[in-house]
């Protein structure tokens, strides 16, 4: 922004257009669509499941390679198993 744009205030001044409500803060939130009862009628709460921790044994020149990525290798390792399993459930395997 260039200086010739810009207004200058000091807090006194800022805290007097606060109280006359000059000033936009963008707090105050839109209301929401009416979802109404029907849309309720089905829900249900479902529970998260919780990762399971478990030993694998990886071939050295595999888990190298995920590893030379640097941090993240395991996250990286569950997205290709992930990706292995939808594509398998897609398949009907």
């Amino acid at each position: 922004m260039s200086g010739s744009n810009m207004k200058r205030a000091s807090l006194a001044d800022l805290r007097r257009m606060k109280d006359e409500g000059k000033l936009a803060n963008g707090l105050v939130a839109r209301a929401g669509e009416d979802l109404g009862p029907d849309f309720w009628a089905d829900a249900r709460v479902v529970e998260p499941k919780a990762p399971k921790s478990v030993h694998l044994k990886l071939d050295p020149d595999v888990f190298d390679y995920f590893k030379s990525a640097g941090k993240g290798h395991i996250t990286r390792m569950q997205e290709v198993l992930r990706a292995y399993v939808e594509a398998h459930k897609r398949a009907g395997r």
